[in-house]
């Protein structure tokens, strides 16, 4: 049975697109560069028709691995979100306790994960430590450079 993988709305309309781009645009484009590489004769030695070949594989293995993930996606309630603690799609207030920087991320899937955005996979160890935890908490975050301890100072949707 796959895992269940919580997502909002807009990152399962994302999974989708992108689903429907691989289908429909990329994968006809390999299928025209393997016939093109098809009719430049000897296949045994032909360069172009391996790696197209090998380019259709791994646009396949991508297809099925997305469609897994569409299949498994469960779209969360936003309304029904608890911000007593913090949880996947909680935007989380946290001061670094020895640099005393405050920065605040949203927790998301990890389909929906972009720094830039302060979009913070659930799988990362920051926020794995946050998780379930609530205002005022310090948590301690095991990180390559050490040990981070961060303290909740808000939880917001």
């Amino acid at each position: 049975m796959p895992k269940i993988i919580y997502v909002t709305e807009e990152g399962l309309q994302k999974l989708r697109a992108e689903l429907e781009q691989l289908k429909n645009i990329e994968r006809p484009a390999i299928s025209r560069q393997i016939a093109e590489a098809r009719d430049k004769g000897d296949l045994s030695e032909n360069a172009e028709y391996d790696a197209a070949k090998e380019a259709q594989g791994l646009l396949e293995m991508k297809i099925a691995k997305l469609e897994n993930t569409v299949a498994s996606a469960r779209v969360i309630d936003e309304s029904r979100i608890d911000l007593s603690q913090v949880q996947i799609m909680t935007k989380v207030k946290i001061q670094n306790l020895g640099t005393k920087a405050v920065m605040e991320y949203m927790l998301v899937a990890e389909s929906e994960a972009n720094l830039k955005e302060n979009k913070l996979a659930v799988g990362t160890p920051i926020a794995k430590a946050l998780l379930g935890k609530k205002k005022g908490d310090v948590v301690e975050v095991k990180v390559p450079s050490g040990i981070m301890k961060l303290e909740i100072l808000n939880i917001s949707k």
